[in-house]
Formats: C-alpha cells, structure tokens, sequence
C-alpha cells in the first residue's frame, strides 16, 4: 500500500510582536484578561501579504525535504484569508516558487484548512494521482480583524507553515482520520464582510465585524475535536497512552485542555504554543509541528493525534506516524524582507485605513 510520508517542514513567522500590553493601548482589556481566558500573551502581525509568508515557509519545507521545485506535483494552499481568491493562492505560490506546471488548488475550511488539504493530497498519492505534494497552512487575519472588538481582536495572529508529502511504501504519515462539519452551527461563527454577499449592501469587501459566539464555539469545538480524535483512534487501532504528542489547532489553551481531558491524554504529551502566537487558523498546526521537531518532541516513529476546528463549523483529527528523520535535509536563504514598523504601529495603519472613505 501507497503511504505520504512527511519528509520536509518549514515556518514563517513575521518579527513584528503584538503584544497583550499592546492591544490594552487601544482596548478595554488587560494582558490579565486575555491571559485567564485564552492563554494567549502575545501574536504576530505580518509586514507583507499572505503570499509572502507561504513562499518562505515553503521555500523552506522543500528546502528540508531536498525536493527541488520543478518536481513538485501537487501544491494544496490552506487559507481563509486570500490575498486573491481568482487567480488562487496556490497558483501564484506555484509561480514563485519555479514548480511549473503542477497542479495548485486552494482550500478553504478555516482554521481546519491545513489538516483538510494533508488528507486531501495524502489521498491523492495513496490513489496514484500524484507522488508528492507541498501543503501549506497560511493565513493573515490581521487586515480582516475588527480591531475594536475585544472578543476577537486578542485571539489570532498572522504566520505560515508547509509541509512536503512523498509516496514511500512504509506506513508513515496520516494512518488515519476523520473529517467532520457541523453545518448548523456555521452562523456561531462568522465574518461579515468577507465575499460577494455583502457587495451590493454598501458594505467594502474587508470592512468586517465578527459573529462570535464564544460559548457555543468552546462547547461545539470542544465536542467536535474530542469526536475526532475518538474516531480516528478507533479506524487506527490505537488507544491514547499509545500516542507520542497530540499536536491540536492552537485556539485557546482552555479548548485545548478540555480535548486532553476527553481525550485521555496527559497535557505533558500536548504540544502547546497558543501563549506565542495566538490562534493563526490554518498555520497553527503545520507551525505546531515544525517547532516540536525543533524542541526534540517528535522523534524517529512517533505516532502523533491532530485535532482541530474552524468556522462552517469544520472539525478532524488525524493520526500520524513519523518517519525516521526528524532533522531537515537542507535549509533555504529565503527570508522575509526587514520591517521597520512595530506591530502596534501596522495595527494603527490598519484601523486608520479603514476609517478613510472606500
């Protein structure tokens, strides 16, 4: 049987550092508040587009993998927020990146995007389609954020991650997985402002405010997630003490503890990286498990649970199994270009553009 080992990784982080003190300078919040509530103390916010980010991170996934360019297959861009969404994301990454002529598709279930698409090439290799692919999580909230709502404004952040998937014929990679959406619940979770329904209802595409129903999301996540990764368990013939690290969406490190708990896994086996980064949707994951294969977390053969959630309300797990390198094959020079502003500073820009006439 045909499996997709994951044989390269890479980030892409922006410098600039918005922190919990930052936000209370223009906020009726405190770094108390957010801390109690979310375990959340600071996030980044990027200087260049989304485009940017997932160019580095993919640079350097393939860069780990010693996969050049022109022999990428397949690339899968995970996002919900566009720098464009005609053309895709994926063909400019496809452009930039010199794998011309592979196939490029984005993918968009939110903060579930980056799992979704894993299992989306992972299938098409197990079926012949391909024999390698670049997964990409990215997403740049910051533009899109309602800067004055301090229930959504503390929780996300701006990053990039990628993965590379080759065939190999040992069983590595997802084992296992279950996807889920719970469509009825999607109005708990929305962002007004962003697509073709608000263009004719005087409203400019990125002039957003945000449903969030924090409650109801805890709890829908909460059961979602912990479904998932029963489910993928179960198809795996696993039981939790047999898994290494769970490496979960990084939302709210209070989400993240109650799957442990209904999970049955110890929180020294969760990897959790919410206090640096915030939620940053579809990169929360892919950037979770570069930085745990940095920190010795993941070692040769380790089986791993991946659960996550997003707006629709999607929700997975997947179980997988590393391979035997857990160190990059080569690394990439490519870098963001400096930034000169801090991080309060392009929030500042970002709410005094919007305050201008469309």
């Amino acid at each position: 049987m045909t499996h997709a080992a994951i044989t390269g990784w890479g980030k892409c982080l922006p410098p600039a550092v918005l922190s919990n003190a930052d936000l209370a300078t223009f906020l009726d919040t405190t770094d108390e508040w957010i801390t109690s509530r979310t375990g959340i103390r600071e996030r980044r916010i990027s200087h260049v587009p989304l485009g940017e980010l997932a160019y580095v991170a993919s640079r350097r996934a393939l860069a780990a993998a010693a996969l050049e360019p022109r022999e990428v297959e397949l690339i899968v861009f995970g996002t919900c927020s566009h720098d464009d969404q005609v053309p895709n994301m994926a063909s400019g990454l496809q452009c930039r990146i010199g794998a011309e002529g592979c196939a490029a598709m984005d993918l968009n279930t939110a903060c579930t995007s980056f799992l979704y698409g894993l299992s989306t090439a992972t299938a098409m290799i197990r079926s012949g389609v391909v024999s390698n692919a670049l997964v990409v999580g990215a997403e740049l909230i910051s533009p899109f954020m309602d800067w004055t709502d301090r229930n959504v404004a503390v929780l996300f952040g701006d990053g990039a991650a990628a993965v590379v998937l080759q065939a190999t014929e040992r069983p590595e990679g997802v084992l296992a997985e279950l996807l889920g959406c719970s469509g009825e619940s999607r109005e708990i979770l929305r962002v007004h402002g962003m697509g073709g329904a608000y263009v004719n209802k005087g409203r400019p595409y990125g002039e957003v405010s945000w449903q969030f129903e924090g409650q109801e999301i805890f709890r829908k996540a909460v059961h979602g997630m912990s479904h998932a990764c029963e489910a993928a368990l179960g198809k795996a013939k696993l039981e939790p003490p047999e898994i290494d690290l769970v490496v979960p969406h990084q939302a709210n490190l209070r989400i993240i503890e109650a799957v442990a708990k209904r999970a049955r896994v110890p929180m020294e086996r969760v990897y959790v990286n919410v206090q640096r980064y915030g939620n940053m949707s579809s990169a929360t994951v892919p950037v979770a498990l570069c930085e745990a294969l940095e920190g010795g977390r993941i070692r040769p053969g380790s089986l791993l649970l991946t659960p996550a959630f997003g707006g629709g309300l999607s929700y997975c797990a997947q179980v997988l199994r590393w391979g035997e390198r857990t160190h990059p094959l080569g690394s990439s020079d490519a870098e963001l270009p400096p930034c000169d502003r801090s991080a309060l500073e392009i929030v500042r820009d970002v709410l005094e553009a919007k305050r201008r006439p469309a």
